[in-house]
C-alpha cells in the first residue's frame, strides 16, 4: 500500500515537472506574445474592475468618452502597480494573480456595498476586513451572471498568462531601481499634496472636498471606481489626525478657566437611573411630505415624547458607521474635532478613557453597556472595556431569554435586559445600549423587495416594544430617566432606493442628519431647561446631566458653555461652521492626549501603554 502511494506521488510530481517544463519552453518560444500579455494586462484588469462594478460595458465606454483623462489616470496607476509586482516577483503569473485578484475583489466589494447601502467603497473600509462575518450579515449579496462572467474572464486571462509564463529578465539592481521608480509616484500621490494636486489636475480627477456622503457619492460618479479609491486615500491621509500645534497644559487650563456652577445636588439627593438607548437606524421619515407613512409607525414614540420632551439632535453620520454616533454619546465630544474618522474608537489612546460612564461611577452609579451583536465588531469588547463600564453585555452575554426580530436580536430582548439590570442593581445605574434590530437587510417583511415598507414595519415594532418598556418603568418605584435617539438614518439600497426617489443629493441632504429624540422619566423630572433648538448629538449627555442635576467640573461646565455658543459642530450637517480650535484641543486632550483637563479617573490609570 505504501509503495502504491509513493508511486502515485512520483507520478504526480513527474506530471507537474513535465507541465512546468512546457511552461518554461513557452517563456522563450512565445517572447513577443508574452510581451503583449504583460503590456496589456493592466488595461484589461482596470477595464474589468470598472465594468464589474458598473454592471455594464456600455456605461464603461460612455465614461471613457466623457472622462478620458480620468481613465488614463486609472491605467497609469495600474501600470505602476503591475511594474512594482513584476520587479518584486519577476514572474508574470504571480504579478497577474495578485493585481487581478485585488482589483476584481475590490470591484466586487464596491458592487455589493453600494447596492446594499448606497455608499461607495473607500480604502479605510478595509479596516473592517477582520469583521467579514459581521459585514456579510448586513449586505445584499447577489451573485449575477455578469458578476460570474467578470470573474471567469479574469481567471481565464490569468490561466493564459500562467501557461505562457512570461518573465522579466532584469538584474537585481535594475529591479530595485524599477520598483523604487514606480513606488515613488504612488506614495507621493497619497502623502504629498504638492505632488498629488498637479497630478490630479493634469488628469482632471475630481478633488471636490466631500463634506457629506452624498457629495462623496457624486465625486464617485465623476471619478469612477479606481480614481475614486486613490483620490479618497489622498484625502484621508491629508485629513489624518495630528496633535494640535497649540496643545499644551497651559492652553487647556486657559480654555477651562470658567466659573463652575457647582450647586447641583441631584435634585435633593435623588439619583435617577439613566438609560441611554441609541436605536439602530431609527429615523423619522415623516420629514418627507411625499411619503405616505402610516400614523401608527411612530405613534408610541410621539406619545412618549409628549409625556416628556421631544427634540432634534444632529447626528455625525448617515447610513453607516454607528460608532461615530456612539462615540459622541459615550464621550460627549464631537467627531469633527477628530477630523471625522469613520471609526473614531480606533484613534483613542491605549489607556483608561474619560468616557462619561467614568463620571457616573464617581457619582456612585453602577454602569453597564449593552449591545446585542458580536463583541469583536469594531473591537468593542477590547476598546470599550476602558470606558468605565462595570458590566458589558454582548450577544452571548444576555441573562434574559433571547429572541430575534428579523435578522438580529429584538429590541424587546434588549429592553428586557435593561429592565433586569435595573432591578438587579442596588445602586442607581447608568446604561448605554446600542440596539441592532433595525439594522439592514430589510428583505424579511411581507414583501422582500419592498425595502422601505419592511423598514417601517421594523420601526413600528420598536415603537411598540419601547412603549412596553416605558410602561414597566412607569410601574417601578425607582426614578428613571430615558434618552431614546436613533444613531442615523438607515442604509437603504443605492441606485433605486428611497433616497434616489426623494431626489436627495449633496445640497439637500442635511435633513438626513437630523435625528428626533425623546427624553422620558417615570418621576417628576424638570425638562424646562432642555434646549428647544437643534443641538449636536454629543451635547445630549450634558442635557441629561442638567435634568438630573449632576455635579460639574470645569470640563463639564465648558461643554455647557459650548452648547450655547456652538450648538452644532458637524461637518456632514454644516461644513460652513468654522473649526473651533479650543473644542478641538479639548477633545484631543481627553481621548488622545495627556488628559490634563479634569476627569474622575485616577492619574496612574491615565498613562498611555507606551508611557
Amino acid at each position: 500500500m505504501k509503495e502504491k502511494i509513493l508511486a502515485g506521488k512520483e507520478k504526480v510530481f513527474s506530471k507537474i515537472k513535465a507541465f512546468n517544463a512546457v511552461r518554461n519552453e513557452n517563456t522563450e518560444k512565445y517572447t513577443k506574445l508574452n510581451h503583449w500579455l504583460l503590456a496589456l494586462f493592466p488595461i484589461f484588469i482596470t477595464s474589468m474592475a470598472e465594468i464589474n462594478h458598473d454592471k455594464s460595458i456600455a456605461s464603461y465606454l460612455k465614461f471613457i468618452v466623457e472622462r478620458p483623462t480620468v481613465m488614463l489616470f486609472n491605467f497609469v496607476i495600474a501600470y505602476l502597480i503591475y511594474f512594482i509586482l513584476l520587479a518584486i516577483f519577476k514572474k508574470g503569473w504571480i504579478a497577474t494573480a495578485i493585481q487581478g485578484f485585488v482589483y476584481i475583489m475590490l470591484s466586487t466589494v464596491e458592487l455589493f456595498k453600494f447596492g446594499t447601502n448606497g455608499n461607495h467603497l473607500i480604502l479605510s473600509d478595509m479596516k473592517l476586513f477582520k469583521s467579514v462575518k459581521s459585514l456579510t450579515s448586513f449586505a445584499y449579496i447577489k451573485i449575477t451572471i455578469p458578476l460570474i462572467l467578470a470573474w471567469l474572464a479574469v481567471i481565464a486571462v490569468f490561466c493564459v498568462i500562467f501557461w505562457f509564463n512570461p518573465k522579466i529578465k532584469m538584474k537585481p539592481f535594475k529591479r530595485v531601481l524599477t520598483m523604487g521608480a514606480c513606488c515613488m509616484p504612488c506614495v507621493s500621490l497619497i502623502t504629498m499634496p504638492s505632488f498629488s494636486a498637479p497630478v490630479y489636475s493634469l488628469f482632471n480627477v475630481d478633488t471636490t472636498k466631500a463634506s457629506n456622503t452624498f457629495i462623496l457619492n457624486e465625486k464617485f460618479e465623476s471619478n469612477s471606481f479606481l480614481a475614486f479609491i486613490v483620490e479618497t486615500a489622498t484625502e484621508s491621509f491629508a485629513n489624518r489626525l495630528t496633535k494640535p500645534e497649540a496643545y499644551t497644559e497651559e492652553k487647556v487650563d486657559e480654555i477651562l478657566s470658567v466659573d463652575v456652577d457647582n450647586n447641583e445636588n441631584f435634585n435633593g439627593g435623588i439619583k435617577p437611573n439613566v438609560i441611554v438607548i441609541m436605536s439602530e437606524a431609527f429615523a423619522d421619515f415623516r420629514v418627507f411630505d411625499e411619503l405616505d407613512i402610516d400614523e401608527n409607525v411612530y405613534a408610541e414614540f410621539d406619545k412618549a415624547a409628549s409625556e416628556g420632551f421631544g427634540g432634534t439632535a444632529i447626528s455625525p453620520t448617515y447610513a453607516s458607521f454607528t460608532v461615530r454616533s456612539e462615540f459622541e454619546l459615550l464621550f460627549g465630544l464631537p467627531v469633527r474635532s477628530l477630523n471625522d474618522p469613520n471609526m473614531p474608537q480606533r484613534d483613542l489612546a491605549e489607556r483608561e478613557q474619560p468616557a462619561l460612564a467614568q463620571y457616573y461611577k464617581s457619582w456612585g452609579y453602577n454602569t453597564a453597556y449593552v449591545h446585542p451583536f458580536y463583541e469583536n465588531f469594531y473591537s468593542r469588547r477590547k476598546i470599550y472595556s476602558q470606558f468605565g463600564f462595570d458590566t458589558m453585555i454582548f450577544e452571548n452575554d444576555f441573562t434574559v431569554p433571547v429572541e430575534n426580530f428579523g435578522t438580529y436580536i429584538s429590541d424587546e430582548t434588549v429592553f428586557n435586559q435593561l429592565d433586569a439590570l435595573i432591578n438587579e442593581s442596588d445602586e442607581p445605574i447608568y446604561i448605554h445600549t446600542t440596539t441592532m434590530q433595525n439594522h439592514q437587510p430589510y428583505d424579511q417583511g411581507e414583501n422582500p423587495d419592498a425595502e422601505f415598507d419592511n423598514y417601517c414595519q421594523w420601526i413600528q415594532k420598536t415603537n411598540e416594544t419601547l412603549a412596553e418598556f416605558l410602561d414597566k418603568l412607569e410601574q417601578s418605584d425607582e426614578p428613571t430617566l430615558v434618552l431614546f435617539v436613533g444613531d442615523h438614518f438607515p442604509s437603504l439600497k443605492g441606485g433605486s432606493g428611497i433616497y434616489d426617489q426623494l431626489g436627495i443629493n449633496g445640497d439637500n441632504c442635511s435633513v438626513l442628519y437630523e435625528q428626533k429624540y425623546l427624553l422620558w422619566s417615570n418621576y417628576d423630572a424638570d425638562f424646562s431647561k432642555v434646549p428647544q433648538d437643534k443641538k449636536s448629538l454629543y451635547y445630549m449627555p450634558y442635557v441629561i446631566m442638567d435634568v438630573i442635576d449632576a455635579p460639574r467640573d470645569s470640563f463639564i461646565q465648558k461643554m455647557f458653555d459650548y452648547m450655547e455658543t456652538t450648538p452644532i459642530y458637524s461637518t456632514n450637517y454644516d461644513d460652513t461652521v468654522p473649526r473651533d480650535e479650543e473644542l478641538d484641543i479639548l477633545t484631543y486632550d481627553r481621548v488622545i492626549g495627556d488628559v490634563v483637563s479634569p476627569c474622575p479617573i485616577p492619574e496612574d490609570k491615565l498613562l498611555n501603554e507606551d508611557d
